[in-house]
């Protein structure tokens, strides 16, 4: 009888090291491991990344797995720079995703090159979330981390490097960058922003490296190249092109694979690659789950204690906005009435965080040249998934049909499909459809909520005017 043959894969995300031990051969989930991250609040957002090791490593250690397994993946919170010194070190805090210090340089990015030059070479045009804004930020506000500066990486990169010594990305979470191409690093751009080509990984496929002595797995465990958070919930869904997900977390995104290489010069939609050889296009807001947590707290209720009607209009951008691209706006309440109740206002403050990403899910597909088909199901992952409020708010403001996998951790799955890759042969991807980690519970559709709709877009404008004065 052979021996079981089990994978780890790792979500390092926002708020915690999460990690899935993986049996190759079923699919079937092992054993789970799970640490915290601490993260600085106001206008900026950091984090120490050795607390993510740390982390790392707990997580690994729970699994039960950490001295068998064959293989890890790492899939990583996409767009923090990481900052090192020649020793490898961090210089100072990475600067995460949802820091909108650097709004400033990626207007001046798109003003000096133009929004459509961006999106033709990078796929992208920049906002306050991509690292190249921040390494700016850096070299500009601090300019003496910028000069001891010998490595620049994303989160995923420092976590596999400190895995197996190797510098090396891929081409998902590079694409991310706003430096990245596809035909590799844009040396010209690298140039005018004072960033030698030399201090950032090497983008590669398929195999990192292998474990080395000192961290949580056995000496020689195969180490797959990891990828960006949203690439890995992709390749952990098995996805195929022309089906849109939308993932409730931290932050929400709507994304779908495509074909075709994506340019959005209204910015709205990102043009990022996959974790394989095609294209991820991907809308992304900074408010969600937490937001409505918050705005829940304030209200006194339950997250799930909405009541339908009213007049409410609430945007719920407590963190500034990426969509639309508001990065220095606050939450707006709007359309208050003697009759509002606190559980409209709370309901409200569902569809307006819904509403700016089920109102890119078309862009999303046509940036990537698929034709949107609202009989396709829109596939609903992240925490928010969970929750009975949030499925009765998506269902009835895009009038389609919703799938909710079973499967959770779908981040930490699909970097669980990367490395089960390697021990295989097969394609991440269609190891994952052979896991089923898709299947799950069909949400039929219902009328589409109109009214609700308009209120939110109209509203919008008002709100842009507000916080481009302010």
């Amino acid at each position: 009888m052979s021996a079981q043959r089990v994978v780890i894969g790792i979500d390092s995300s926002t708020q915690a090291a999460k990690a899935v031990a993986v049996d190759v051969d079923t699919g079937a989930v092992v054993g789970e491991g799970r640490a915290p991250h601490s993260v600085t609040s106001g206008a900026g957002r950091e984090s120490d990344p050795e607390q993510w090791w740390r982390a790392l490593c707990a997580a690994v250690g729970q699994t039960g797995w950490a001295d068998r397994a064959g293989a890890v993946s790492v899939g990583g919170q996409q767009h923090g720079l990481v900052t090192l010194d020649a020793s490898g070190a961090p210089i100072r805090p990475a600067l995460l995703w949802n820091d909108v210090r650097s709004a400033g340089q990626a207007a001046a990015l798109t003003d000096k090159y133009g929004a459509a030059t961006l999106a033709r070479r990078t796929g992208s045009v920049p906002t306050a979330a991509f690292t190249v804004s921040k390494w700016l930020w850096l070299r500009e506000n601090e300019p003496h981390h910028a000069e001891r500066t010998a490595a620049v990486r994303l989160p995923h990169d420092y976590l596999t490097e400190r895995l197996t010594g190797e510098g090396v990305t891929d081409r998902g979470d590079a694409s991310g960058t706003g430096w990245w191409t596809p035909q590799g690093y844009d040396t010209d751009l690298l140039r005018d922003i004072g960033l030698d080509p030399a201090l950032l990984p090497r983008v590669v496929s398929g195999q990192a490296g292998t474990a080395r002595a000192g961290g949580p797995l056995p000496e020689g465990a195969l180490v797959a190249s990891g990828t960006g958070d949203n690439m890995a919930a992709a390749l952990g869904l098995g996805l195929e092109p022309g089906t849109p997900v939308l993932s409730l977390g931290t932050s929400g995104t709507v994304y779908a694979v495509t074909r075709q290489h994506p340019e959005d010069p209204t910015g709205v939609v990102a043009g990022f690659a996959d974790a394989l050889d095609t294209w991820l296009p991907l809308a992304c807001t900074l408010n969600c789950t937490q937001a409505i947590d918050k705005i829940a707290e304030l209200l006194g209720r339950d997250r799930e204690a909405v009541e339908p009607g009213g007049s409410a209009v609430v945007l719920p951008f407590l963190d500034g906005e990426r969509t639309p691209n508001l990065p220095h706006a606050a939450g707006l309440v709007y359309g208050l009435r003697h009759e509002t109740t606190a559980g409209q206002v709370l309901q409200a403050a569902y569809d307006g965080a819904a509403a700016a990403l089920l109102s890119a899910l078309d862009d999303v597909l046509r940036a990537g040249g698929e034709r949107p088909d609202p009989a396709t199901p829109l596939l609903l992952i992240g925490g928010g998934a969970r929750g009975d409020a949030w499925r009765r708010t998506i269902l009835r403001l895009s009038g389609r049909p919703v799938l909710v996998p079973a499967a959770t951790e779908l981040v930490a799955l699909g970097a669980a499909a990367q490395a089960a890759a390697l021990l295989t042969g097969e394609a991440p991807d269609a190891v994952a459809r052979r896991w089923g980690t898709a299947r799950g519970e069909l949400l039929e559709p219902v009328a589409k909520d109109e009214a609700a709709v308009e209120r939110i877009a109209g509203t919008l404008p008002r709100a842009g005017q507000l916080f481009t004065r302010l």
